[in-house]
């Protein structure tokens, strides 16, 4: 009867070791990727970056295809996640503008700091056959939806311009925001800095606002409303 429980954790320890495993392979794919694009990734590049012998990878994934499958598909999934949380933790009566504010930030940070799956993801999208790209782009489809609806939230509260379309005005700073991982470099600026101006073009270009008040930083912002609620 002893022996029972020692099998089982020794089955467990097989188990964690295994799921290390794949993680750290998972990882690696995810980092040559974000550098080599997809055509430049490599099994052998992979398995070196995991410090693996690259036969070794074929015990965790059938090919080459459904590695970079996997890293493309976390990367928008994680995307999505990320930017998700950050919004539901603001508080209720955040507004619209200050929400796409938010979702801007979360973009950028998660694209260019925290996850080379993210960067893989946005910077191969264009690069992928087929066969691969169903998974991925019901992904995408499902971030793409996060932003439709702070699109829709600032139209109902009257907060968008009213010369611009929303999936036109969406699009385009959804495409901006990701085009960051191709141009970037922090060797030539912080990526606070790239923020602080992204959100700035994005409140300019879509608020209606004025000029003034839009400029104002967001405490300034706040007081202004303040003021002009107890005027009111």
């Amino acid at each position: 009867m002893a022996r029972k429980p020692a099998r089982k954790e020794h089955d467990e320890a097989g188990v964690a070791k295994s799921a290390r495993t794949r993680q750290r392979i998972l990882d690696a794919a995810a980092h040559v990727l974000s550098r080599k694009g997809f055509a430049g990734t490599r099994l052998t590049d992979v398995a070196e970056a995991a410090e693996l012998q690259a036969p070794a990878i074929y015990y965790y994934f059938p090919s080459r295809e459904d590695l970079i499958e996997e890293v493309m598909w976390s990367g928008i999934s994680n995307m999505a996640e990320h930017v998700q949380e950050q919004l539901d933790a603001l508080p209720p009566d955040t507004s619209s503008l200050d929400r796409i504010e938010a979702a801007v930030e979360a973009h950028l940070r998660y694209q260019l700091e925290i996850s080379d799956y993210t960067t893989a993801a946005i910077r191969n999208a264009g690069q992928i056959p087929d066969n691969i790209r169903v998974r991925y782009s019901a992904e995408a489809n499902r971030y793409g939806d996060i932003w439709r609806k702070l699109f829709q939230e600032a139209k109902r509260e009257g907060s968008l311009r009213s010369e611009l379309d929303p999936r036109a005005a969406r699009m385009l700073v959804l495409g901006a925001l990701s085009w960051a991982a191709e141009w970037w470099n922090p060797r030539r600026g912080s990526l606070d800095q790239v923020i602080r101006t992204a959100k700035s073009i994005v409140r300019a270009g879509l608020s209606t606002a004025p000029e003034a008040e839009t400029a104002a930083p967001a405490p300034q912002r706040t007081r202004a409303r303040k003021t002009a609620k107890a005027a009111g």
